[in-house]
């Protein structure tokens, strides 16, 4: 791991590292691999169970409500009250999501849960150059406490348990909330809700990071800090296993490393003088829900297990401490482009697992999620997904209905197993922390999503609409496209009226004396971040202060070898693939080489890392471009590294503005190069994107061996013409 100051540099360009797991994956169901038995984790699933299968089972007998609570938290369940349904958003501006969060509480929702666009998730205001194309597009854009406090009118912060997901920005973010808080008279202690505050899976999958690690870990610390004084109803972390299910972890490694971070916070939080009891208390857990109905059910049930046992490691005083509280969100992975309305399936069968395996609040995705942003039409349908499954079904009649199943038991005690081992490996690094410092576990998650594309690929995992029972022409008719630059005008415009009617005196004072407290860890950073957002500060000279400090941190990208390769090199397809790469490599002396980037602040990058992963398995010379690259850097990067492809991976919608500046800056420097796109894209921004001089357009779930064909071609066109 590199860490970095504040210039925004492109180093010297040279071919990605790769790593093989071959070594430890040797005996496939020690780490996690899959077995032909099930699609995730090497878990053995058998077509007939009996008493025998519960010879080893070690949670028979145990009531709901009672330790170790696999068979929920509470004993009556949903038989009193159901799960809150609890919808995750954030439209462009605090105004257009007030608006859909009235609506939303107005129609059922239970709570609320925001989502922030990535630049205030990275800590830039919408007015930094680093900000330019990302501003509103995947979240609501949130720059000072104004904006916190029109996200918030008309909804009475003391009765509205408020979730929010943010990890990297959580000081400035979190202050701003409190501040906007008190204009409706609402003290820190009235405050209900949860703040993510996950930083260690931000270094692991999701990058939305901006510190370096220690620091960070010394934030989340203060936080907690702060919330169990100051607002001891506020979950003050938590712990997201959601983002590796969808960066392709599988149920045992999802479980293993999200619990394996709750203990390295809970070592934290202790070292810093807080006891088990006063974190456990207010700590939560995210889990993602796929589609694999009975595995996904049992890991639920599994993670009450497994967090009792750790709890218990630290000696806890409450009972309620080793309750594993949770929320779950139906898989975003599973979402495809192509024949949408089989989405509304999935969430449902994903929303009825979290249901079976004791979820405390959930968000069920739209059916058009996979396309774009969610349309009014498809949003209603998710969140009428829950109440359905509330109010007609009688699910929540009887509190674990699984409980007693040879099958459910069975399941749910190999999944117990099979994550101790996973954890048992992460602490001999040393605990979660060292492990990913080392990266052991971010190679583990890549395996598998390089793994599970392959077995896509080659049709052995079933997607109906993508690779089986096709329908032609079957699309989204109704997406919503955020109005970037209208948003970004009208941030820009609220920051220069506050920069020009605060005491600048009073902010700068405020801010210098965050940057004071930043050098050492004897003052808790809440506090004043709170006075600086009370003061006018931004989020942006927030994090601002701190970074003067500890820096930006940048990651070092490594791919895993061999993996996809592994399950497809028996197929004619690859076959005759490999050996176009080794006749382009004999004709042009070097093999076909392409550089893979994303642009902007979005950090998601699956896509981008199991395709590099694969082409580089293929022969193909990968070149991965750091995240958040501008399209200034990315054409050095094209000068410095004489590629023959460009593919440009795209999920947030900065594609919009900052794909015709990287197509501007290429032709500006008298660079003729193909250009291909991957990712989210409407079907109505791809004649745009074609005008533009894009070589081919990606959607989700196109299969590797269409993408590698193409870039040969188009290799090969290049090193003709060129």
């Amino acid at each position: 791991m590199m860490t970095r100051k504040t210039n925004h540099s492109i180093r010297s360009v040279r071919p990605i590292r790769r790593f093989s797991l071959r070594s430890a994956a040797a005996n496939e169901t020690q780490i996690g691999e899959a077995t032909g038995h099930s699609r995730s984790d090497g878990i053995l699933i058998k077509p007939v169970y009996t008493r025998n299968d519960l010879k080893h089972v070690d949670h028979l007998g145990s009531l709901p409500g009672e330790e170790p609570y696999v068979r929920g938290p509470y004993a009556t369940m949903y038989s009193e009250r159901p799960w809150t349904i609890r919808q995750y958003a954030g439209l462009a501006t605090a105004v257009d999501s007030n608006a859909f969060y009235r609506k939303l509480l107005a129609t059922g929702a239970q709570g609320i849960s925001v989502a922030f666009d990535l630049p205030t998730q990275r800590g830039y205001d919408s007015d930094h150059a680093l900000a330019l194309g990302d501003v509103g597009k995947a979240g609501v854009a949130i720059d000072c406490v104004e904006d916190m406090v029109a996200l918030f009118h008309g909804i009475p912060l003391d009765e509205v348990s408020v979730s929010m997901t943010i990890n990297g920005a959580v000081l400035p973010v979190l202050a701003a909330f409190v501040v906007a808080a008190e204009r409706q008279g609402v003290s820190p202690a009235q405050l209900k809700g949860t703040i993510q505050n996950d930083i260690l899976k931000e270094f692991l999958i999701r990058n939305t990071y901006i510190y370096p690690p220690s620091p960070s870990m010394r934030i989340v610390r203060d936080v907690m800090q702060y919330c169990h004084i100051e607002a001891p109803s506020v979950n003050s972390i938590s712990v997201s296993g959601y983002h590796m299910h969808e960066a392709g972890a599988g149920a045992a490694l999802e479980l293993a490393y999200t619990l394996a971070n709750g203990r390295e916070y809970l070592r934290n939080a202790i070292a810093a003088g807080l006891d088990v009891d006063q974190c456990a208390l207010r700590m939560s857990f995210f889990f993602g829900i796929g589609i694999d109905f009975y595995t996904e059910i049992a890991k639920l049930r599994a993670s009450r297990i497994i967090w009792n046992r750790i709890v218990n490691e630290f000696g806890p005083k409450n009972p309620k401490s080793k309750i594993l509280r949770m929320h779950c969100q139906t898989s975003g992975w599973s979402l495809t482009q192509q024949d949408p309305m089989n989405n509304i399936v999935r969430t449902s069968i994903e929303a009825m697992a979290g249901v079976f395996g004791g979820t405390q609040s959930m968000h069920t995705n739209s059916f058009d999620e996979a396309t774009c942003l969610p349309s009014d039409t498809a949003a209603r349908i998710a969140r009428n997904t829950q109440l359905i499954l509330q109010e007609e079904t009688g699910i929540t009649q009887v509190v674990d209905p699984w409980g007693g199943s040879y099958f459910m038991e069975s399941l749910t005690q190999q999944l117990v197993d099979r994550a101790n081992g996973l954890m048992d490996e992460v602490e001999s690094f040393g605990g979660m922390a060292k492990a990913i410092e080392l990266g052991l576990p971010k190679l583990r998650i890549e395996e598998a999503a390089a793994a599970e594309q392959a077995r896509v690929d080659r049709g052995e995992r079933v997607i109906v609409g993508v690779n089986k029972h096709t329908t032609p022409d079957s699309t989204v008719a109704e997406t919503v496209v955020v109005d970037g630059e209208s948003v970004e005008q009208q941030q820009q415009a609220r920051l220069r009226e506050l920069r020009s009617r605060r005491d600048q005196q009073a902010v700068e004072h405020s801010l210098a004396a965050i940057t004071d407290a930043a050098r050492s860890s004897d003052v808790n950073l809440v506090p004043l971040a709170i006075q600086a957002m009370r003061n006018g500060a931004t989020v942006g000279e927030v994090s601002m202060a701190l970074e003067m400090v500890w820096g930006r941190h940048q990651d070092e990208s490594i791919l895993v070898s061999g993996v996809y390769q592994s399950k497809r090199r028996e197929d004619d397809q690859w076959r005759a693939l490999s050996q176009r790469v080794v006749s382009f490599t004999d004709s042009y002396e070097r093999p076909p080489r392409i550089l893979i980037c994303k642009l902007g602040q979005d950090g998601h990058d699956r896509g981008q890392r199991v395709v590099a992963s694969a082409l580089a398995d293929l022969g193909f010379e990968v070149v991965l471009a750091p995240l958040f690259t501008t399209p200034d850097d990315v054409a050095r990067l094209v000068d410095q590294s004489g590629v023959d492809v460009v593919g440009i991976s795209t999920l947030a919608a900065g594609h919009q503005t900052l794909l015709p500046q990287l197509m501007h800056q290429l032709s500006k420097a008298g660079i003729k190069i193909p250009v291909v796109v991957g990712g989210v894209i409407p079907d109505a921004e791809r004649e745009s994107l074609e005008q533009l001089g894009v070589g081919q357009i990606y959607g989700p779930a196109t299969p590797i061996d269409v993408i590698a064909s193409d870039l040969i071609t188009l290799a090969e066109q290049h090193r003709t013409q060129g």
